[in-house]
C-alpha cells in the first residue's frame, strides 16, 4: 500500500512570491557594490534560489552544497555530513547562504561552522521559511521570509522523502 497523506495549504503561492520580492530588495539592499557568492543548501532550497537571484539585480557567483541529517524519515538525525562540499574559494569573500528552511538549527548551524572555517570577509543567511518552536542549536537568521508552526512542510522545494518539492504551495503534511 502507497503511503497517501493529506496536504493542507500554509503559505500559498502569493505570499511566497511576496517574500521572496522583500528578501531580494533586502539582499540587493545590503550588498551593493559587492559581488557576493550565494551558497545553495541541497536540495530544498534550489526553487527558492531560483526565483531569489533572478531578482537580485547585483553580480553574483554561485556555489551549492549538499548535506545530510534527516534521510527518509521526519525527525533531524542529529548527525550533519557533507555530501557535496563547496567548490569556490570562499576566503575572503561576501558569503550569503540560502536555505529552505531552518529547523532545529542542527543543519545549519553544522553549515555555519563548516563555511566559517574557511574564513569568509562576511557570512550571512537567508531562509525562506523558519520553525523557531523547534530550534534545539541557536542559528541567528539575517534574511528571514516566513515563520512556520510546529508542522511538517511539503512544497515549493520541501520534500518528505523526496516528494513533493515541485508543489508550488507550501503544505501542511498530515497523516
Amino acid at each position: 500500500m502507497v503511503f497517501q497523506p493529506q496536504l493542507k495549504i500554509l503559505i500559498g503561492r502569493d505570499e511566497i512570491a511576496k517574500a521572496v520580492d522583500r528578501l531580494a530588495s533586502e539582499i540587493k539592499r545590503d550588498y551593493q557594490g559587492k559581488q557576493p557568492l550565494l551558497i545553495g543548501v541541497l536540495k530544498g532550497s534550489f526553487v527558492f534560489m531560483a526565483d531569489l537571484i533572478r531578482q537580485l539585480d547585483l553580480p553574483l557567483e554561485l556555489d551549492f552544497v549538499r548535506l545530510s541529517s534527516y534521510g527518509a524519515t521526519r525527525e533531524n538525525s542529529g548527525r550533519v555530513r557533507v555530501v557535496q562540499g563547496v567548490k569556490t574559494p570562499i576566503k575572503g569573500r561576501d558569503v550569503l547562504v540560502i536555505e529552505d528552511i531552518v529547523d532545529t538549527g542542527i543543519t545549519t548551524s553544522f553549515l555555519l561552522d563548516y563555511l566559517r572555517k574557511r574564513k569568509p570577509a562576511s557570512l550571512k543567511l537567508c531562509a525562506l521559511t523558519d520553525k523557531p518552536s523547534r530550534r534545539r542549536v541557536p542559528v541567528s537568521i539575517d534574511y528571514l521570509g516566513l515563520s512556520l508552526p510546529n508542522k511538517f512542510v511539503v512544497g515549493y522545494g520541501l520534500d518528505f522523502d523526496q516528494r513533493f518539492r515541485n508543489l508550488p504551495d507550501i503544505y501542511a503534511l498530515e497523516d
